[in-house]
């Protein structure tokens, strides 16, 4: 499909159709990447996204210890009750 670079303000921009936009599921957010064929738009990406799903991860392997700062040994209270 072929699309125009059109004056936006004082920028310029191209329209993207709505179905374009609702097929790659595009929202307010974007990131744009220079490639060798042209400029590439994709989702923003979410910091935390799939944070739920690597928590579960590490809770099964039982990976989910607390970590321990400047070699402090961890306080019964650590060890043994202390929980997520």
């Amino acid at each position: 499909m072929k699309a125009k670079i059109v004056r936006i303000g004082n920028s310029q921009g191209v329209r993207i159709p709505k179905v374009m936009l609702t097929d790659s599921r595009l929202e307010e957010d974007v990131e744009l990447e220079i490639c060798d064929e042209g400029i590439l738009i994709r989702p923003a990406k979410n910091p935390r996204q799939n944070w739920d799903e690597a928590f579960r991860s590490m809770a099964e392997e039982d990976a989910d210890e607390m970590l321990i700062e400047d070699g402090e040994a961890p306080t019964a209270f650590e060890k043994e009750e202390w929980r997520w």
